[in-house]
C-alpha cells in the first residue's frame, strides 16, 4: 500500500514538471514566431553608405523604428565637429543613456560599435557578432541622423 502511494506521488510530480516544461516551451516557441517578422526586417535591412567627407558640423538625431515590431527601436544623437563624427549617444531604446555601456555580447557594448564608426568615419563596420540585429538597428539610427548632416 505504501509503495503504491509513493509511486502515485512520483507520477504526479513528473506530470507537474513535464507540464511546466511544456508551457515554457510553448511560450518560447510563440515568442520566436511572433518576433520573426521584426527579425527578418532587420536581417534584410541595408545600411546606406553615407559620405562622411560631406558632413556639416552640429548635433543630429536619428531613429530606427521597426515596421514589424518595436523590440529593437533606437534613437541616437550624433555629434559632428570639424567635419567628422566625434560622438554617438543612444537616447532611446533598450541601450539608452547609462545602458549604452552594458555588455551585449562577449564583453562588447554598443559603444564598441560606435567607436568603430568614429574611428573609420564610415557606417561600413563589422556588427557585433551575436548582436547583429541590435547593431544594425543602431547603425540605421546613426545613418538617419547623418542624412540630416550630409551636404547635398
Amino acid at each position: 500500500m505504501q509503495t503504491v502511494k509513493k509511486r502515485k506521488g512520483k507520477i504526479r510530480m513528473w506530470i507537474v514538471i513535464l507540464s511546466i516544461v511544456g508551457v515554457i516551451a510553448l511560450g518560447m516557441a510563440g515568442a520566436i514566431v511572433m518576433t520573426a517578422p521584426g527579425r527578418n526586417e532587420l536581417q534584410n535591412m541595408v545600411i546606406a553608405d553615407v559620405d562622411f567627407k560631406k558632413l556639416r558640423d552640429g548635433v543630429y538625431t536619428g531613429a530606427y523604428r521597426g515596421t514589424k515590431d518595436s523590440f529593437r527601436n533606437a534613437a541616437v544623437e550624433v555629434t559632428v565637429a570639424s567635419g567628422a563624427v566625434t560622438e554617438i549617444r543612444v537616447t532611446e531604446g533598450a541601450l539608452a543613456n547609462e545602458k549604452q555601456t552594458t555588455e551585449i555580447r562577449k564583453g562588447l557594448t554598443i559603444n564598441n560599435l560606435f567607436d568603430e564608426v568614429i574611428k573609420s568615419q564610415s557606417l561600413k563596420v563589422d556588427v557585433i557578432s551575436g548582436a547583429t540585429l541590435t547593431s544594425k538597428a543602431h547603425l540605421k539610427a546613426v545613418e538617419n541622423a547623418l542624412e540630416q548632416a550630409e551636404i547635398k
